[in-house]
């Protein structure tokens, strides 16, 4: 390590998931770790309302080989989330995850780090600048692996994926491959009950085939960062609604539109239970809710669920 950034890791802090209230959330998970090494400054909790709560998290996580396509929309999220007072939490790897590092920092965020190596051992070493800045800036670095732990496999890679999943409220993949260890982040959220973002992709790129498999199993289609803030602050969004028109106002541009829409409005959001319901084909159904969704009229909430914009 060079000597240049060695005296920001120095001292290593030794704990139990259960010693901070940011990592506690960590004992209700599968295979959960009994000892946590990091450096730096775990996230405290936040005053809100009178009461003190766990800051909202999220990970960014992706293709160590990203492309332009990637960067952005992942330096976009991390930055607005910053903004917000969200924590990042990423694996300081290539790509994606320095991408969500480096732009929750230039907002003025915390960030925190996941290695899937020895405490000691800051990997890739490239990143250790980013390392020192994340600690500079109030964020951590956390590995479960000790000084004296053994050589770390690939196999460690995917063992830490549980702890950035486990850590957060929210979990996006931006650009992933078929076959990704990004995808192992996502399916372990999943099976903690996380709500999982994908970042939809050119259906020609091999980066976008696990994001849009992905949306095809279930996952929310991430956009903007409004998709994720949406899903963290409901409350300040419903302030800022719009007054909602009666059902009987609601129109479309055909007759099958003001019924797929008036169904939304009356509160059904199953593609099939609306189809049946206001006597439309799949094929007509499809085809209209894919006009309303390019006329910014409807989202979709994945697994053929539709909520009204």
């Amino acid at each position: 390590m060079s000597t240049l950034f060695s005296h920001f890791f120095q001292k290593i802090n030794q704990i139990s998931p259960l010693e901070a209230d940011f990592t506690e959330v960590l004992d209700t998970i599968a295979l959960k770790p009994k000892t946590l090494y990091f450096y730096g400054k775990m996230p405290e909790n936040v005053v809100k309302n009178g009461k003190k709560e766990r800051p909202k998290t999220v990970a960014i996580v992706g293709s160590r080989h990203n492309t332009r396509y990637g960067e952005e929309i992942a330096y976009k999220l991390a930055y607005e989330l910053g903004k917000r007072g969200v924590i990042v939490v990423s694996g300081l790897a290539y790509g994606i995850d320095s991408i969500g590092h480096r732009g929750c920092l230039d907002a003025g965020g915390t960030t925190v780090a996941i290695l899937g190596t020895r405490i000691d051992d800051i990997y890739p070493k490239t990143h250790i600048p980013l390392a020192k800045e994340i600690i500079e800036k109030n964020g951590a670095i956390i590995s479960e692996y000790s000084p004296s732990d053994k050589v770390i496999t690939t196999y460690s890679f995917l063992e830490r994926n549980r702890l950035i999943s486990g850590l957060s409220d929210i979990v996006v993949v931006i650009e992933a491959a078929e076959r990704s260890g990004t995808l192992n982040t996502a399916a372990h959220a999943l099976n903690q009950g996380k709500t999982v973002f994908a970042a939809p992709g050119n259906i020609t790129s091999p980066l976008s085939k696990g994001c849009n498999n992905l949306i095809k199993q279930g996952a929310l289609p991430y956009t903007e960062p409004d998709d994720v803030l949406r899903e963290l602050f409901p409350e300040e969004y419903a302030k800022t609604r719009k007054k909602p028109l009666k059902i009987s106002q609601i129109h479309g541009d055909s007759l099958e539109e003001t019924a797929i829409l008036r169904a939304l409005a009356a509160g059904l959001t199953n593609g099939s239970e609306i189809a049946e319901k206001m006597s439309l084909t799949p094929e007509i159904f499809n085809q209209t809710i894919t006009l309303l969704e390019i006329k910014g009229k409807v989202r979709s909430l994945g697994a053929n669920h539709w909520a009204l914009i």
